[in-house]
């Protein structure tokens, strides 16, 4: 057996001291939108149909509010991974997202101030001794306008303990799924298309709503090593030479080891022959898309982007608010990944109505993100602000 004992002392050292920023290089583009709504399989005209955009109230494409993580360089991570834990690995545990008005459009050029928050060691099923890190990521545009906060939350564990206790053995079989199941699972996921479509340039007016109303579920999937990849590309970071690199990042620092940190993200290497620094084949990163480089840090087989799961509850709370609707305030919490051959379901309801001291009409939310086999995957809780009239 091996140590169930985490060194998180170096951490202390870097607790609210700012980091090198996250910085694209060039404006966002709207084929860098629509990759964005395509990646995270969000089909909202706004976000990829110029005609439709042209038509709302924005007047033209407008970035789904969950794209401000595709602009840093690191899914909002960076800042909750700080420090040396010696033989630990790491996933993302969750996101809180604070949006305080100012959206994205083409043109925009965005950058990413970060800041290590806290940490806690608790004592988890997952991999016994395990260190719940936290960090600020603010986003700005080039007008200097805060779009949104992001407090991240990496998980660090030992791999080895998590191998050693087992608890991903469950879902070391991948599902195989029937052509009937396939087709009765699109005619669902067209369901929640159609609920997108039919509220149009439409209100979702706050007074028409009522605790208790359920959301449309969503379902997506199977997903596979292809809906990772594309989703992966839609982050502008995978692009070669889309970032100001971090000049700051040791892999092998934060435990993984030399042959898996490799060049990731290495603005040296980056120069020299970008493909070493592409985290789809090389790095850490390379453990979402390949079965064999997933088991070396405690996963059954390729998995999903915690990043994307943030987006996808983002998205899922966006949609039903409509175009005249807005999510303020969203608290998710990840449990496990989505795994390649499952299916992902989102459910949610409202479980409060109020008006708040500046006057916005708000509905809080209650979501529920669960597998095939209803494996909970993500809980949520969001304020969503709506249209009185």
């Amino acid at each position: 057996m091996t140590s169930k004992t985490l060194d998180c002392s170096d951490i202390d050292r870097y607790l609210g001291k700012p980091m090198q920023p996250g910085r694209t290089r060039d404006p966002v583009a709207n084929n860098d939108i629509r990759r964005w709504a395509q990646g995270m399989h969000f089909p909202n005209r706004l976000h990829y149909d110029d005609d439709f955009a042209a038509e709302s109230r924005f007047g033209r494409l407008i970035a789904p509010q969950s794209f401000p993580v595709a602009t840093d360089d690191g899914h909002g991570a960076a800042p909750a991974c700080v420090g040396t834990i010696p033989d630990s690995h790491l996933i993302f545990g969750g996101d809180e997202w604070w949006f305080h008005g100012p959206r994205i459009f083409a043109g925009d050029l965005i950058r990413n101030e970060r800041v290590p928050f806290d940490y806690v060691v608790k004592e988890t099923k997952f991999a016994g001794p395990t260190c719940f890190q936290r960090g600020d990521n603010v986003y700005y545009n080039e007008r200097d306008e805060k779009i949104a906060t992001q407090r991240s939350t990496s998980i660090r564990y030992l791999a080895e303990a998590a191998r050693e206790m087992g608890s991903l053995n469950a879902a070391s079989e991948e599902p195989v799924w029937t052509p009937e199941q396939i087709e009765e699972l699109e005619a669902k996921k067209f369901e929640y298309v159609q609920t997108l479509h039919a509220l149009g340039h439409g209100k979702r007016l706050w007074d028409d709503v009522n605790v208790g109303d359920k959301l449309p579920t969503r379902i997506f999937g199977p997903h596979s090593i292809a809906s990772f990849t594309t989703e992966w590309r839609a982050y502008l970071f995978t692009i070669w030479g889309s970032m100001h690199r971090r000049t700051d990042l040791d892999l092998e620092a934060l435990g993984f080891t030399k042959d898996m940190a490799g060049h990731e993200n290495d603005p040296v290497m980056e120069r020299q022959n970008p493909e070493l620094t592409d985290g789809a084949y090389y790095g850490p990163s390379r453990g979402h898309l390949f079965p064999e480089w997933a088991r070396t840090i405690g996963m059954p087989r390729g998995y999903g982007y915690g990043a994307s799961m943030g987006a996808w509850i983002i998205d899922y709370f966006s949609g039903w608010a409509g175009e005249w609707g807005r999510v303020l305030h969203s608290n998710a919490a990840y449990r496990g990944p989505a795994f390649t051959g499952d299916i992902t379901v989102m459910n949610a309801s409202i479980i409060d109505k109020s008006v708040d001291e500046q006057g916005r009409a708000i509905v809080q939310v209650d979501c529920k993100m669960t597998n095939q086999l209803g494996t909970v995957m993500a809980t949520a809780k969001a304020e969503i602000e709506l249209p009185k009239k």
